[in-house]
């Protein structure tokens, strides 16, 4: 995809998708949704991280950097493989699932039932092609980076009851390379599943990418900066991180206190060693960005400003109030990346205390930056993320799956903002989403996104995520069609095709007559 492109797009994780089996995945209805792009006239889908769900249920704490997550495998192909008898779930969803949420607790273990089932099915019953392509997929370059880590962590925490790889026997937690023969031999079943359950991943993936792209629809990933301490990557190499002898962190990822806390955030991620990193050439880091660039077209580096400098807390610390700033591998790291990959689509999320290293990195790499409207009302008319402030190299946002929706944002802003905003936007209550989009739409900013729950004007109880909380609603948003309706992408695509990012046609004007209404399923 070419960043320099005047194009738009929505946000929406694959989570968030409709579908009968608990949680969106890469099945019908996330081509459908593509469908549903493409008649509004928007050219990229943005997702959240597509990697395995940690603590909290956050696609930000992952057990590995690589592997995608189980949760997003569909059904509906392996049952149409015939590895998965019809399921008796999906008549009766309504009263198994909670509309308009993700309910983890209950989906998490049925689904990883379902797809057990369909890796014995696999086993039993599947044919010789299939069984050739998962053997190509599993001794395929691409993978010598991770599957055998990660397949390896993942029978050894199933085995060891989900205990963190740092209270397994002294053996496993150190790779003595005698214990994991062992586990290979013993537990080579298990393996094969999470093997098994990876391909599909891919595959589906991939097919979901090709069809996205074949309607002019690019994938814009997310690739946040750190790991979990629990996670395929630290076990495997826990060189590469500021561990103790005991494998716990010395000092931990976060941000001081801001204008968004007193208390600043305490991530808890263990810290890159960037000397050793470098010293390797940043490999971890390029097999990284290639695994991602086979997945999304384009993707966001979260905490971009970490590569300038991070903010480093002494592991004891219970918040963020103690730590210092050190700086990061800069510009050494993506000349590495681009010398063995190429040009690198990447959008920067350069939010949150931004210095002037910072500035100078994203510039010197010519990685577009963020600008986020909701942030624009609290100073006077020069403040940066107003629309008439911005420059065309950006990525302008009504907002993110971590600020409230338009709609929610308005009802808690302060009277000023909301008189601030109302005067620049002319709009009220009533309107303010659409009133967003518009002005982001016709910025000069290259690239517009917004949240789907700001074309669909939906009010805070349907945010994404609220940033340094777990639990809760926290990831668990959901849409249905009936809900989406057709007005919201009908005027979208009209206020696309005006702004410039979209097909003239969807306004209805010309020779070319309107197409019909986006489809609704």
């Amino acid at each position: 995809m070419n960043l320099q492109q005047r194009a738009s797009g929505v946000l929406l994780h694959i989570s968030s998708l409709p579908g009968p089996n608990g949680i969106g995945d890469f099945g019908p209805d996330a081509q459908h949704f593509v469908d549903w792009l493409q008649g509004c006239g928007q050219r990229i889908w943005q997702w959240l991280p597509t990697t395995p769900i940690g603590p909290g249920d956050s696609p930000y704490q992952s057990v590995s950097a690589f592997a995608g997550s189980p949760l997003m495998v569909a059904l509906e192909p392996l049952v149409a493989k015939g590895w998965l008898p019809e399921w008796p779930a999906a008549p009766s969803a309504a009263q198994v699932w909670p509309d308009g949420r993700v309910n983890f607790a209950r989906v998490v273990p049925w689904r990883l039932q379902q797809l057990r089932a369909a890796a014995a099915g696999y086993a039993q019953h599947a044919g010789a092609a299939d069984r050739a392509a998962l053997a190509a997929w599993v001794q395929a370059p691409a993978q010598r980076d991770w599957l055998d880590d990660y397949s390896l962590f993942m029978a050894i925490e199933t085995a060891q009851a989900g205990q963190p790889w740092w209270c397994w026997p002294e053996p496993l937690r150190h790779r003595d390379a005698r214990a994991l023969d062992q586990v290979r031999a013993q537990q080579a079943a298990e393996i094969a599943f999470w093997q098994f359950v990876q391909w599909q991943f891919d595959t589906q993936c991939a097919e979901l990418k090709s069809y996205a792209n074949q309607r002019g629809v690019a994938i814009m990933g997310d690739l946040p900066i750190f790991v979990a301490h629990h996670s395929a990557d630290c076990w495997a190499r826990p060189d590469l991180y500021l561990l103790d002898e005991h494998s716990q962190p010395t000092v931990v990822a976060g941000v001081p206190p801001d204008d968004l806390g007193p208390m600043g955030q305490r991530w808890g991620n263990p810290l890159y060693r960037w000397d050793r990193m470098a010293a390797e050439g940043y490999a971890w880091w390029t097999a990284r960005v290639r695994r991602m660039l086979t997945q999304a077209d384009v993707f966001r580096i979260d905490h971009f400003r970490g590569f300038a400098g991070y903010f480093e807390i002494p592991a004891s610390s219970p918040d963020a109030t103690t730590g210092r700033w050190l700086p990061g591998p800069g510009q050494a790291l993506f000349d590495a990346i681009a010398q063995a990959l190429g040009p690198l689509p990447i959008v920067a999320e350069d939010l949150g205390f931004i210095t002037s290293d910072v500035h100078a990195l994203r510039e010197g790499c010519g990685f577009p930056g963020m600008k986020i409207l909701q942030f624009a009302f609290g100073g006077g008319g020069e403040h940066e993320f107003l629309p008439h402030s911005y420059e065309r190299n950006v990525v302008a946002y009504t907002g993110t799956h971590d600020n409230d929706t338009a709609l929610g944002w308005w009802r808690g802003a302060s009277e000023r903002e909301r008189r601030f905003a109302g005067s620049y936007l002319a709009c009220g209550e009533h309107d303010v989403h659409w009133a967003m989009l518009r002005v982001v739409l016709n910025s000069v900013a290259n690239i517009a996104v917004f949240p789907l729950q700001d074309v669909m004007g939906l009010a805070g109880e349907h945010r994404m995520n609220i940033p340094g909380t777990l639990g809760g609603s926290n990831w668990t948003w959901r849409f249905d069609w009936p809900q989406l309706g057709h007005e919201p992408g009908r005027v979208l695509g009209l206020l696309t095709a005006a702004s410039g990012r979209g097909p003239f046609s969807l306004l209805g004007v010309g020779d070319a007559p309107a197409p019909a209404a986006p489809a609704v399923y």
